[in-house]
């Protein structure tokens, strides 16, 4: 009895050992792309344009690529949101600034950027691994469901903005921002005044 469960257990270490060394290496590549953004994103529209041709050519999958549609206008307003809901923290004080005289508070996204990233990329490759099986290839109109698609992205993104200009709140911030103080007329011109 003992050597049959040795012989399972020793079928199992190998798996499990190679699993472990995948699992590292993948964390590794993943923590060593952190700080490269455009190579990270330029890196997924090389994988949707993939999906699309993948698509395109096969001319099906309009289900799974509805349902990605879905998946990404879902992340996009997590990644355009902030952390805290103002409209949920009503009661306790908002958390975004509303006045100029009020304390300054930095938008936090309740999705961060790397989150929203590999989010996304992992919806494309999963998309990507469904159309080669014909069990998710649904015959459907498929105009309906870009235009129901549409439809849902504009009324999302316009109750998104919405809640951005009620709440006074830009998600996006570009670059470092730039203090210039006035200089003095002497110290400027170099000379000293003793």
């Amino acid at each position: 009895m003992e050597g049959v469960g040795d012989d399972a257990a020793s079928a199992v270490a190998p798996l499990a050992k190679w699993r472990n060394d995948f699992a590292r290496a993948f964390q590794y590549y993943l923590d060593r792309s952190t700080p490269h953004p455009v190579q990270r994103w330029l890196g997924t529209l090389l994988v949707a344009a993939i999906y699309v041709l993948r698509v395109f050519y096969v001319q099906g999958f309009y289900v799974v690529s509805y349902g990605l549609g879905i998946y990404i206008l879902n992340l996009l307003i997590g990644f355009l949101s902030p952390k805290v809901d103002p409209e949920l923290d009503v009661l306790e004080g908002a958390s975004l600034p509303t006045k100029g005289s009020d304390e300054f508070r930095p938008f936090i996204r309740r999705l961060p950027e790397f989150k929203f990233w590999y989010a996304i990329t992992k919806a494309f490759c999963i998309a990507f691994f469904m159309t080669f099986f014909s069990l998710f290839d649904v015959p459907v109109f498929w105009p309906i469901l870009l235009c129901y698609w549409i439809v849902l992205f504009v009324l999302t993104m316009k109750r998104q903005i919405m809640h951005m200009i009620k709440y006074k709140y830009i998600p996006f911030s570009i670059g470092k921002q730039r203090y210039s103080g006035k200089r003095s007329s002497a110290s400027s011109s170099g000379v000293s005044r003793d």
